[in-house]
């Protein structure tokens, strides 16, 4: 009975949440990040973003030609499609017992009233070491966060790894070769950014990224040397461009890995990866 009421009780708020969005029901109908995916519809990716405008579109042109097919919807539709998306990953990686529980930890509500992709990279986390070319979706939008691939690295799991860089740039390719000038506005956007001081609005942490990404960087060492994938949302978290509250909903990643985390921390064997679950 109380597994039941948990899982129904999980359903029925992500369907009341979601048509909120599909009828647009203030104040619920805005989503400043999903907001921001959608307006690339108008094929103009980077001219918000080199204003300084808060809610701009920041990532490359690969994800915006991927959302190519949903963008073309209603606003309402899009907002109402991505939140069904952003709780369906919830409820997956949290599984039935504690999605709804998990609600609780404000960073997971706020992600997904804002829409961004901190949930999907949780999912890149826990799949993405059994699939890694998943780790195309970091590295095509915040960049920072690819630093999971460390853990391939430092495993000596070759194949992993090639996988994973292969399919980035091949996506990116692909992608130049449609919009070869937005690749370059994006390439001026990242410059830009690294050469100026965090200037933002809302709740963060201020600690500059290059003071983080070391961290970031040696906590997905230690875990891939010694068979600790749930070091991987952590450093992600720690290697995110800027530390937004919602950020730390990367972290629900840490139910499925710290439930399949191995039971040896012995140095593995070149080319087995574990942690995603089957």
């Amino acid at each position: 009975m109380r597994d039941r009421l948990l899982r129904d009780g999980f359903l029925v708020l992500a369907v009341v949440f979601v048509a909120l969005r599909l009828f647009a029901i203030e104040p619920w109908d805005d989503s400043v990040d999903a907001y921001a995916y959608w307006s690339t519809r108008d094929g103009v990716l980077y001219e918000a973003a080199l204003t300084g405008r808060i809610g701009s579109y920041l990532y490359s042109p690969a994800f915006a030609q991927a959302m190519t097919p949903l963008v073309w919807l209603p606003w309402p539709l899009f907002a109402a499609t991505w939140t069904a998306l952003l709780l369906a990953v919830h409820r997956l990686l949290a599984g039935p017992r504690l999605a709804l529980a998990l609600l609780l930890f404000i960073p997971i509500p706020f992600e997904i009233v804002s829409g961004n992709v901190h949930l999907l990279y949780a999912a890149v986390l826990v799949y993405g070491l059994r699939y890694p070319a998943l780790w195309a979706l970091p590295l095509l939008t915040k960049v920072t966060p690819g630093i999971g691939l460390i853990w391939f690295l430092v495993r000596r799991e070759w194949r992993s790894l090639g996988i994973a860089l292969g399919a980035t740039a091949a996506i990116a390719a692909v992608s130049f070769v449609l919009a070869p000038a937005e690749w370059s506005r994006w390439l001026e956007l990242l410059r830009a950014d690294a050469a100026t001081p965090l200037q933002t609005v809302g709740w963060h942490l201020p600690v500059p990224l290059m003071l983080r990404l070391p961290i970031a960087a040696a906590v997905v060492a230690w875990g891939g040397l010694t068979n600790r994938p749930w070091t991987l949302p952590v450093a992600t978290v720690l290697a995110l461009p800027v530390l937004w509250l919602n950020g730390l909903a990367i972290l629900v990643a840490l139910v499925p890995l710290l439930a399949s985390r191995p039971r040896s921390v012995a140095r593995p064997v070149a080319g087995a990866p574990v942690g995603a679950p089957a």
